[in-house]
Protein backbone atom coordinates (compact mmCIF):
# COMPACT_ATOMS: atom_id res chain seq x y z
CA UNK A 1 0.00 0.00 0.00
CA UNK A 2 2.72 2.68 1.04
CA UNK A 3 4.29 1.95 -2.23
CA UNK A 4 1.11 2.40 -4.12
CA UNK A 5 0.70 5.94 -2.19
CA UNK A 6 3.93 6.76 -3.04
CA UNK A 7 3.50 7.32 -6.72
CA UNK A 8 0.68 9.60 -6.78
CA UNK A 9 1.33 13.33 -7.22
CA UNK A 10 -1.07 15.58 -5.45
CA UNK A 11 -0.94 18.41 -7.48
CA UNK A 12 -2.98 20.85 -5.29
CA UNK A 13 -0.70 20.25 -2.42
CA UNK A 14 2.57 19.89 -4.16
CA UNK A 15 1.67 23.45 -5.76
CA UNK A 16 0.51 24.61 -2.31
CA UNK A 17 4.13 24.14 -0.78
CA UNK A 18 6.10 25.45 -3.90
CA UNK A 19 3.87 28.38 -3.76
CA UNK A 20 4.41 28.68 -0.01
CA UNK A 21 8.56 28.42 -0.43
CA UNK A 22 8.46 31.43 -2.62
CA UNK A 23 6.92 33.73 0.49
CA UNK A 24 9.07 31.83 3.26
CA UNK A 25 11.84 29.35 3.61
CA UNK A 26 10.28 27.66 5.96
CA UNK A 27 6.46 25.89 5.77
CA UNK A 28 4.70 23.77 8.58
CA UNK A 29 2.81 20.82 7.21
CA UNK A 30 0.50 19.19 9.91
CA UNK A 31 -2.52 17.07 9.37
CA UNK A 32 -3.83 14.25 10.95
CA UNK A 33 -2.24 10.55 11.26
CA UNK A 34 -1.96 8.71 8.20
CA UNK A 35 -3.03 11.63 5.70
CA UNK A 36 -0.36 11.43 3.49
CA UNK A 37 2.54 14.28 5.19
CA UNK A 38 4.91 11.69 4.60
CA UNK A 39 4.22 10.52 1.05
CA UNK A 40 3.81 14.10 0.10
CA UNK A 41 6.86 15.36 1.04
CA UNK A 42 8.58 12.74 -0.60
CA UNK A 43 7.05 13.75 -3.82
CA UNK A 44 8.82 16.65 -4.04
CA UNK A 45 11.32 17.41 -6.55
CA UNK A 46 14.76 17.29 -5.45
CA UNK A 47 14.14 17.28 -1.10
CA UNK A 48 16.43 15.82 1.15
CA UNK A 49 14.01 13.75 3.72
CA UNK A 50 14.57 13.13 7.20
CA UNK A 51 12.45 11.05 9.42
CA UNK A 52 13.00 12.04 13.22
CA UNK A 53 11.21 9.36 14.32
CA UNK A 54 14.73 7.60 13.78
CA UNK A 55 17.21 7.79 16.24
CA UNK A 56 19.98 7.44 13.80
CA UNK A 57 18.22 10.76 12.45
CA UNK A 58 18.07 12.38 15.17
CA UNK A 59 21.66 11.93 16.19
CA UNK A 60 22.49 13.75 13.14
CA UNK A 61 20.50 17.13 14.49
CA UNK A 62 22.09 17.07 17.81
CA UNK A 63 23.89 20.13 16.57
CA UNK A 64 20.83 21.96 14.60
CA UNK A 65 23.10 24.43 12.55
CA UNK A 66 26.03 21.89 11.61
CA UNK A 67 22.85 20.04 10.76
CA UNK A 68 21.24 23.14 8.55
CA UNK A 69 24.43 24.76 7.34
CA UNK A 70 25.83 21.26 5.53
CA UNK A 71 22.35 21.41 3.86
CA UNK A 72 22.91 25.07 2.81
CA UNK A 73 20.60 26.16 -0.80
CA UNK A 74 18.94 22.61 -0.60
CA UNK A 75 15.12 21.65 0.10
CA UNK A 76 14.98 19.77 3.15
CA UNK A 77 12.08 17.75 4.75
CA UNK A 78 11.86 17.02 8.45
CA UNK A 79 9.01 14.63 8.90
CA UNK A 80 7.90 14.18 12.60
CA UNK A 81 9.74 16.58 13.98
CA UNK A 82 8.16 17.02 17.40
CA UNK A 83 10.29 13.53 18.14
CA UNK A 84 13.55 16.14 19.18
CA UNK A 85 13.81 17.02 22.10
CA UNK A 86 13.72 21.00 21.13
CA UNK A 87 12.13 21.03 17.60
CA UNK A 88 11.61 24.45 17.43
CA UNK A 89 15.17 25.23 17.52
CA UNK A 90 15.94 23.74 14.51
CA UNK A 91 13.40 25.16 12.48
CA UNK A 92 14.10 29.10 13.70
CA UNK A 93 17.92 28.54 13.26
CA UNK A 94 16.85 27.66 9.22
CA UNK A 95 14.13 30.55 9.25
CA UNK A 96 16.63 33.11 10.42
CA UNK A 97 19.89 32.17 9.69
CA UNK A 98 19.55 30.18 6.19
CA UNK A 99 17.02 31.74 4.05
CA UNK A 100 18.54 30.39 1.20
CA UNK A 101 17.41 26.92 2.32
CA UNK A 102 13.73 25.37 1.89
CA UNK A 103 12.55 23.34 4.84
CA UNK A 104 9.63 21.63 5.32
CA UNK A 105 8.46 20.40 8.97
CA UNK A 106 5.33 17.80 9.47
CA UNK A 107 3.24 17.08 13.07
CA UNK A 108 0.13 15.95 13.75
CA UNK A 109 -0.63 19.56 16.03
CA UNK A 110 -0.30 23.04 15.78
CA UNK A 111 3.27 24.26 16.77
CA UNK A 112 1.83 25.88 19.74
CA UNK A 113 0.11 23.00 20.97
CA UNK A 114 2.69 21.97 23.41
CA UNK A 115 5.68 22.90 25.94
CA UNK A 116 7.83 20.71 23.43
CA UNK A 117 7.59 23.52 20.44
CA UNK A 118 9.27 26.48 22.81
CA UNK A 119 8.61 28.80 19.82
CA UNK A 120 6.11 29.47 17.34
CA UNK A 121 8.02 30.74 14.55
CA UNK A 122 5.28 33.94 13.78
CA UNK A 123 6.28 35.42 10.91
CA UNK A 124 9.08 33.12 9.86
CA UNK A 125 6.74 30.20 8.41
CA UNK A 126 3.88 29.54 5.93
CA UNK A 127 1.67 26.93 7.96
CA UNK A 128 -0.18 24.37 5.65
CA UNK A 129 -2.93 22.23 6.66
CA UNK A 130 -2.69 18.74 4.93
CA UNK A 131 -6.47 17.96 4.89
CA UNK A 132 -8.23 14.37 4.14
CA UNK A 133 -9.00 13.95 0.69
CA UNK A 134 -10.59 16.76 -1.40
CA UNK A 135 -12.13 17.19 -4.58
CA UNK A 136 -8.23 18.10 -6.15
CA UNK A 137 -7.13 14.94 -5.00
CA UNK A 138 -9.82 13.07 -7.45
CA UNK A 139 -7.54 14.05 -10.01
CA UNK A 140 -4.99 11.97 -8.24
CA UNK A 141 -6.77 9.17 -6.81
CA UNK A 142 -9.40 6.89 -8.60
CA UNK A 143 -12.50 8.80 -7.91
CA UNK A 144 -15.06 5.77 -6.57
CA UNK A 145 -18.21 7.68 -6.02
CA UNK A 146 -19.74 10.09 -3.46
CA UNK A 147 -20.67 7.32 -0.98
CA UNK A 148 -17.52 5.31 -1.17
CA UNK A 149 -15.69 8.95 -0.23
CA UNK A 150 -18.06 9.21 2.72
CA UNK A 151 -18.03 5.47 4.04
CA UNK A 152 -13.99 5.30 3.63
CA UNK A 153 -13.31 8.87 4.66
CA UNK A 154 -10.18 10.73 2.87
CA UNK A 155 -7.26 9.18 4.67
CA UNK A 156 -6.01 8.05 1.19
CA UNK A 157 -5.10 4.39 2.64
CA UNK A 158 -8.39 3.64 4.13
CA UNK A 159 -9.85 5.25 0.74
CA UNK A 160 -7.63 2.91 -0.97
CA UNK A 161 -7.89 -0.54 0.81
CA UNK A 162 -9.57 -2.95 -1.19
CA UNK A 163 -11.80 -4.15 1.85
CA UNK A 164 -13.27 -1.79 4.72
CA UNK A 165 -10.55 -0.61 6.88
CA UNK A 166 -11.82 -1.47 10.08
CA UNK A 167 -9.08 -2.63 12.05
CA UNK A 168 -7.56 0.32 11.17
CA UNK A 169 -9.14 3.00 12.63
CA UNK A 170 -8.86 1.25 15.88
CA UNK A 171 -5.04 0.87 15.10
CA UNK A 172 -5.45 5.06 13.97
CA UNK A 173 -6.98 5.58 17.59
CA UNK A 174 -3.91 3.44 19.45
CA UNK A 175 -1.41 5.66 17.60
CA UNK A 176 -3.16 8.99 17.75
CA UNK A 177 -3.06 8.14 21.84
CA UNK A 178 0.60 6.79 21.70
CA UNK A 179 2.38 9.28 19.29
CA UNK A 180 0.41 12.14 19.64
CA UNK A 181 -1.31 12.61 23.08
CA UNK A 182 1.25 10.88 25.12
CA UNK A 183 4.18 12.45 23.42
CA UNK A 184 2.17 16.22 23.39
CA UNK A 185 0.17 16.95 26.24
CA UNK A 186 0.70 13.42 28.54
CA UNK A 187 -2.77 12.95 29.50
CA UNK A 188 -3.40 10.59 31.53
CA UNK A 189 -7.04 9.33 31.83
CA UNK A 190 -7.41 6.71 28.00
CA UNK A 191 -10.57 5.59 28.91
CA UNK A 192 -12.12 9.15 29.78
CA UNK A 193 -10.46 10.94 27.05
CA UNK A 194 -11.71 8.08 23.91
CA UNK A 195 -15.08 8.42 25.57
CA UNK A 196 -15.17 11.64 24.89
CA UNK A 197 -13.80 11.24 21.57
CA UNK A 198 -16.43 8.75 21.00
CA UNK A 199 -19.56 10.98 22.16
CA UNK A 200 -18.46 13.92 19.93
CA UNK A 201 -18.12 12.04 17.04
CA UNK A 202 -21.43 10.63 17.67
CA UNK A 203 -22.82 14.08 18.09
CA UNK A 204 -20.21 15.76 15.09
CA UNK A 205 -22.28 18.46 13.61
CA UNK A 206 -23.96 19.57 16.66
CA UNK A 207 -23.76 21.91 19.55
CA UNK A 208 -20.92 21.00 22.11
CA UNK A 209 -22.49 21.66 25.76
CA UNK A 210 -19.83 20.20 27.78
CA UNK A 211 -22.28 20.24 30.91
CA UNK A 212 -24.22 16.92 28.92
CA UNK A 213 -21.12 15.04 28.67
CA UNK A 214 -19.93 15.59 32.24
CA UNK A 215 -21.95 12.64 33.03
CA UNK A 216 -21.27 9.83 30.78
CA UNK A 217 -17.23 10.38 30.42
CA UNK A 218 -16.87 10.58 33.78
CA UNK A 219 -14.54 14.11 34.09
CA UNK A 220 -15.42 17.69 35.07
CA UNK A 221 -16.21 20.44 32.90
CA UNK A 222 -12.96 22.15 32.87
CA UNK A 223 -11.40 18.54 32.07
CA UNK A 224 -13.87 17.80 28.84
CA UNK A 225 -12.61 21.73 27.73
CA UNK A 226 -9.05 20.65 27.91
CA UNK A 227 -10.02 17.47 25.99
CA UNK A 228 -11.93 19.53 23.28
CA UNK A 229 -8.91 21.77 22.89
CA UNK A 230 -6.76 18.77 22.20
CA UNK A 231 -8.81 17.67 19.96
CA UNK A 232 -8.87 21.20 17.91
CA UNK A 233 -4.79 21.47 18.20
CA UNK A 234 -4.40 17.80 16.63
CA UNK A 235 -6.93 18.50 14.30
CA UNK A 236 -9.49 15.38 15.13
CA UNK A 237 -12.15 18.18 15.48
CA UNK A 238 -12.66 21.66 13.98
CA UNK A 239 -14.32 24.18 16.63
CA UNK A 240 -17.01 26.42 14.86
CA UNK A 241 -17.44 29.54 17.35
CA UNK A 242 -21.12 31.08 16.29
CA UNK A 243 -21.48 34.32 14.16
CA UNK A 244 -23.63 36.96 16.02
CA UNK A 245 -24.88 40.75 15.96
CA UNK A 246 -27.86 40.58 18.12
CA UNK A 247 -27.12 38.84 21.72
CA UNK A 248 -30.34 38.99 22.50
CA UNK A 249 -31.51 37.12 20.11
CA UNK A 250 -28.86 34.82 18.41
CA UNK A 251 -26.66 32.33 19.85
CA UNK A 252 -23.43 33.53 21.21
CA UNK A 253 -20.96 31.57 22.83
CA UNK A 254 -21.79 27.21 22.19
CA UNK A 255 -19.55 26.33 19.60
CA UNK A 256 -20.44 23.76 17.09
CA UNK A 257 -17.69 20.88 16.70
CA UNK A 258 -17.18 18.65 13.87
CA UNK A 259 -14.90 15.20 13.67
CA UNK A 260 -12.47 16.09 10.60
CA UNK A 261 -13.14 12.95 8.42
CA UNK A 262 -16.59 11.15 7.08
CA UNK A 263 -14.87 7.96 7.46
CA UNK A 264 -14.69 8.24 11.17
CA UNK A 265 -18.23 9.72 11.37
CA UNK A 266 -19.43 6.28 9.69
CA UNK A 267 -17.16 4.20 11.66
CA UNK A 268 -18.29 5.51 15.31
CA UNK A 269 -21.93 5.42 14.50
CA UNK A 270 -21.56 1.86 13.13
CA UNK A 271 -23.33 2.34 9.45
CA UNK A 272 -22.73 -0.39 6.88
CA UNK A 273 -24.17 1.70 3.91
CA UNK A 274 -25.38 5.11 3.38
CA UNK A 275 -28.90 5.85 3.68
CA UNK A 276 -30.02 9.20 1.48
CA UNK A 277 -30.74 10.92 4.53
CA UNK A 278 -27.54 9.98 5.98
CA UNK A 279 -25.80 11.80 3.41
CA UNK A 280 -26.55 15.51 4.25
CA UNK A 281 -24.77 15.13 6.91
CA UNK A 282 -21.48 13.62 5.65
CA UNK A 283 -21.72 16.45 2.33
CA UNK A 284 -21.93 19.15 5.42
CA UNK A 285 -18.31 17.63 7.17
CA UNK A 286 -16.70 17.29 3.61
CA UNK A 287 -17.79 21.24 2.52
CA UNK A 288 -15.95 21.81 5.57
CA UNK A 289 -13.25 20.04 5.19
CA UNK A 290 -12.35 21.11 1.88
CA UNK A 291 -13.20 25.05 2.91
CA UNK A 292 -10.68 24.37 5.87
CA UNK A 293 -8.42 22.77 2.56
CA UNK A 294 -8.62 26.42 0.97
CA UNK A 295 -7.28 28.04 4.13
CA UNK A 296 -10.95 29.36 5.34
CA UNK A 297 -10.55 27.21 8.59
CA UNK A 298 -9.84 30.39 10.71
CA UNK A 299 -12.74 32.58 9.29
CA UNK A 300 -15.39 29.89 9.43
CA UNK A 301 -18.42 30.51 11.76
CA UNK A 302 -21.88 29.00 12.36
CA UNK A 303 -25.24 31.24 12.89
CA UNK A 304 -28.31 29.86 15.27
CA UNK A 305 -30.96 32.43 17.22
CA UNK A 306 -32.70 31.34 20.25
CA UNK A 307 -35.60 29.48 17.96
CA UNK A 308 -32.81 27.44 16.99
CA UNK A 309 -32.96 28.37 13.47
CA UNK A 310 -29.45 27.81 12.11
CA UNK A 311 -27.70 28.20 9.10
CA UNK A 312 -24.40 26.01 8.49
CA UNK A 313 -21.68 27.84 7.81
CA UNK A 314 -21.02 31.75 7.70
CA UNK A 315 -17.27 32.52 6.06
CA UNK A 316 -15.85 35.91 7.25
CA UNK A 317 -14.42 37.82 3.91
CA UNK A 318 -11.93 40.67 4.36
CA UNK A 319 -13.53 43.74 2.85
CA UNK A 320 -17.07 41.59 1.34
CA UNK A 321 -19.84 41.23 3.48
CA UNK A 322 -19.84 37.61 5.22
CA UNK A 323 -21.44 34.51 3.18
CA UNK A 324 -24.24 32.41 4.98
CA UNK A 325 -23.79 28.75 3.37
CA UNK A 326 -26.44 26.06 3.94
CA UNK A 327 -25.20 22.48 2.61
CA UNK A 328 -27.83 20.48 0.87
CA UNK A 329 -26.84 17.08 -0.51
CA UNK A 330 -30.06 18.12 -3.47
CA UNK A 331 -30.54 21.38 -4.42
CA UNK A 332 -34.28 22.86 -3.05
CA UNK A 333 -35.35 26.40 -3.78
CA UNK A 334 -38.27 25.78 -1.66
CA UNK A 335 -36.36 25.27 1.50
CA UNK A 336 -34.43 28.36 2.28
CA UNK A 337 -36.55 29.34 5.64
CA UNK A 338 -33.41 29.40 7.86
CA UNK A 339 -31.06 31.52 5.48
CA UNK A 340 -34.31 33.96 5.51
CA UNK A 341 -34.14 34.19 9.27
CA UNK A 342 -30.68 34.68 8.89
CA UNK A 343 -31.05 37.31 6.36
CA UNK A 344 -33.58 39.57 8.82
CA UNK A 345 -30.88 39.84 10.87
CA UNK A 346 -28.02 40.00 8.19
CA UNK A 347 -29.57 41.53 5.17
CA UNK A 348 -26.09 42.83 4.15
CA UNK A 349 -24.58 39.28 3.58
CA UNK A 350 -24.40 36.86 0.58
CA UNK A 351 -26.49 33.58 0.66
CA UNK A 352 -25.61 30.52 -0.73
CA UNK A 353 -27.35 26.95 -1.13
CA UNK A 354 -24.69 24.93 -1.94
CA UNK A 355 -25.53 21.23 -3.44
CA UNK A 356 -24.08 18.51 -5.28
CA UNK A 357 -26.47 18.31 -7.60
CA UNK A 358 -26.28 22.08 -9.19
CA UNK A 359 -24.45 22.06 -12.44
CA UNK A 360 -24.44 25.40 -12.98
CA UNK A 361 -24.42 28.52 -10.92
CA UNK A 362 -28.35 30.20 -10.73
CA UNK A 363 -29.79 32.76 -8.06
CA UNK A 364 -32.99 33.07 -6.98
CA UNK A 365 -35.08 35.96 -5.03
CA UNK A 366 -36.95 34.47 -2.38
CA UNK A 367 -39.30 37.73 -0.77
CA UNK A 368 -36.40 40.19 -1.87
CA UNK A 369 -33.41 37.93 -0.30
CA UNK A 370 -30.98 37.04 -3.86
CA UNK A 371 -30.10 33.18 -3.05
CA UNK A 372 -27.36 31.28 -4.90
CA UNK A 373 -27.43 28.12 -5.95
CA UNK A 374 -24.24 26.46 -6.51
CA UNK A 375 -21.59 23.65 -5.84
CA UNK A 376 -18.38 23.57 -4.40
CA UNK A 377 -15.90 24.21 -7.16
CA UNK A 378 -18.04 26.78 -7.98
CA UNK A 379 -18.02 28.49 -4.87
CA UNK A 380 -14.22 27.91 -4.15
CA UNK A 381 -13.75 30.24 -7.17
CA UNK A 382 -16.35 32.34 -6.16
CA UNK A 383 -14.95 33.37 -3.00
Amino acid sequence: MKNNLQIVERRYWVNRIESAWHERNLIWLSGVRRSGKTVLCQSLKKVEYFDCELPRVRRQMIDPEEFIGSLKGRRIALDEIHRLDNPSEILKIAADHFPETKVIATGSSTLGASAKFKDTLAGRKRDIWLSPMILEDWEAFENFGWDHRFIRGGLPPFYLAKRYPERDYQEWMDAYWAKDIQELFRVERRASFFRFFELLVQQSGGIFRASSLAGPVGASRPTLSNYLQILNETYVFFVLKPFFKYRTKEIISAPKVYCFDTGFVVYERGWSEIREEDRGLLWEHFVLNQLCAHGWKNRLRYWRDKQKREVDFVLLRRGKPPCAIETKWRADPGDTGNLYAFHRSHPEADKVILAHDVDRTFTRNIKGMPVHFMNLPALVKWL
